[in-house]
């Protein structure tokens, strides 16, 4: 995170993230790319603090891609996808559930850290003396 100060509070937000899947030919495309996974080696993951975190983690966003255009950021936890739980899959069970052919628009539950939400949780809890 290029805006982390040391010694500032970091908050994880929660928020709902709405994908329309672009379709080109028989594909659909999010604009996106994850890692993470029960499967993988969370020491690997450089999105999360706690090197246990087996969650899955946005890794890359495609510029005017929709997930852009929705606001899906690098480093976005997914906790679930049109409310299956992902936090306990496999890197490939993630793929599969978010690229479902079926599907035009994916529902997306993140946790983001927040820096600037902190900031603002800290500003308006503590009345200045």
């Amino acid at each position: 995170m290029s805006n982390f100060i040391p010694g500032q509070p970091l908050i994880a937000v929660v928020l709902r993230i709405e994908i329309k899947k672009l379709r080109q030919g028989d594909n659909l495309i999010l604009g996106f790319s994850i890692g993470g996974g029960i499967d993988q080696d969370p020491g690997q993951n450089p999105f999360s603090d706690d090197k246990t975190d087996k969650g899955i983690y946005v890794t890359r966003i495609t510029p005017g891609g929709p997930a852009e255009e929705a606001d899906l950021r690098m480093g976005d936890k997914i906790m679930q996808v049109n409310g299956y739980d992902m936090t306990m899959m496999t890197h490939d069970q993630a793929r599969k559930r978010l690229t479902k052919k079926n599907e035009d628009v994916v529902r997306l539950l993140v946790t983001r850290k927040s820096l600037e939400e902190a900031v603002k949780h800290s500003m308006g809890s503590y009345p200045r003396q």
